[in-house]
């Protein structure tokens, strides 16, 4: 009796581990098949109305682009890729509402976007309050570390301070600085003073715009008076077109007086057509004439997919190589998990048209190359000069303490009603 009823136990036991085995066959299975055929949701936050989208759009194209390219080689994880995309209208608080938007309701795995530092900072509040991730592609102030953003961009030890190195022995030493009215130029132009002055040369005049501002016709008389050697630009957006027609106005030719912009690419020369820019320099990691198979190749892609009249410039390769760098750390670590991928993502480094670039573990910051080009009559650029070697990540340069340039900021903040750009409006 004691071996029947033990038999039976038996053949209870395993009849529940089969169901029980069975029913979790299927019910993994199920999940791995709606793993493998439902979307990575990313999200792309950018202005496409405002001040701003006359640059923004098409660093949303280029993003696009790569996601498209991305997912006819099988998407990442055998998963496609679907952006979901999100318009800042050139406004700080609108950023940070959609930022909150695409992590809480729309589940993004990432966020790709920003250009000014008013709106990144914005954004940057609602990432680390959500312990998520932004992939910053623009080229911004520096003074900034924090370990929920990937950026992409240069900052002033790659940019700003060798070029103005570069103005500095080529062009003249009398300086005179117009930028919009946010923490960017500010800062950019605090730099460049210690620049200046360690290079002992003379800053002749500073002035600004508030962003989206057409009247630039008193700032073009202060240039007038000073008479400088070269203008150094970092206005955004498009109050650029009203500033260099404005100049063209008052016979202020790149012949006469030159301008290095900071801020200004083939994408937005588009805009100046009417402003006779040749002659003027702009200084970045990429221009869409670095002749290399690499770039000569994703210049025809883009050309493919938009038009034969559009262009690249650094901004819309930065957001290109953003989504590749995101995508390939996703590939290695196994997961889209924001937090496992930002992780991954602080080692990566790839083949982008302008060369090798690298993030840099210590910062987040991405190692970059520095050119210098000059404008041509058919409105792309001759690259006169070349770090000819990634230039190292420093996001406090070495002018000024850590501390000092905290309180610097801080400064700017208070002084604008707790905000990152001028409450003045155009």
């Amino acid at each position: 009796m004691l071996s029947i009823n033990y038999f039976l136990e038996v053949v209870a036991f395993i009849t529940v581990m089969i169901v029980f085995i069975t029913f979790f066959y299927f019910f993994f299975r199920h999940i791995v098949r709606r793993n493998k055929s439902s979307f990575i949701k990313v999200g792309i936050l950018h202005s496409l109305t405002g001040t701003m989208a006359i640059s923004e759009k098409s660093v949303v194209d280029a993003m696009l682009l790569a996601i498209d390219d991305i997912n006819l080689k099988g998407g990442v994880l055998g998963r496609k890729i679907k952006p979901i995309i999100a318009d800042g209208c050139s406004d700080a608080d609108v950023f940070a509402k959609k930022a909150e938007k695409l992590i809480l309701k729309d589940k993004v795995s990432v966020i790709f976007g920003c250009w000014t530092s008013d709106c990144r900072k914005a954004v940057k509040v609602i990432v680390e309050k959500h312990e998520h991730l932004l992939v910053y592609p623009l080229q911004y102030e520096g003074l900034e570390e924090s370990k929920n953003i990937i950026y992409c961009g240069a900052i002033p030890n790659q940019q700003i301070i060798p070029a103005i190195k570069w103005v500095f022995d080529n062009l003249g030493k009398r300086f005179f600085l117009v930028g919009s009215d946010y923490i960017f130029p500010h800062t950019a132009n605090e730099i460049i003073k210690d620049q200046v002055k360690a290079l002992k040369g003379e800053v002749v005049g500073e002035e600004y715009l508030p962003l989206g501002s057409s009247d630039a016709s008193s700032i073009v008389s202060k240039i007038l008076k000073s008479n400088p050697d070269v203008i150094i630009n970092t206005i955004n957006g498009s109050s650029n077109v009203d500033f260099f027609k404005a100049l063209r106005k008052s016979n202020i030719m790149p012949s006469n007086i030159p301008s290095m912009s900071f801020s200004i690419g083939a994408e937005e020369l588009k805009h100046l057509n009417d402003c006779d820019m040749v002659g003027d320099y702009a200084a970045w990691s990429y221009f869409q004439e670095i002749p290399s198979m690499i770039n000569q190749i994703f210049v025809q892609k883009y050309k493919e997919k938009y038009g034969k009249h559009r262009v690249t410039d650094d901004p819309i390769e930065t957001g290109y190589l953003s989504v590749l760098l995101w995508s390939e750390a996703a590939q290695e670590a196994k997961t889209d998990d924001t937090l496992a991928v930002r992780e991954v993502m602080k080692h990566q480094f790839c083949y982008a048209p302008e060369g090798r670039v690298a993030i840099d573990a210590d910062n987040q910051h991405t190692a970059r190359i520095l050119r210098i080009g000059k404008i041509r009559k058919d409105g792309k650029f001759d690259i006169v000069w070349t770090s000819g070697h990634l230039i190292l990540p420093s996001p406090y340069p070495e002018f000024r303490t850590k501390q000092e340039w905290d309180t610097f900021l801080h400064s700017l903040y208070k002084k604008w009603g707790n905000r990152w750009s001028s409450p003045e409006k155009n």
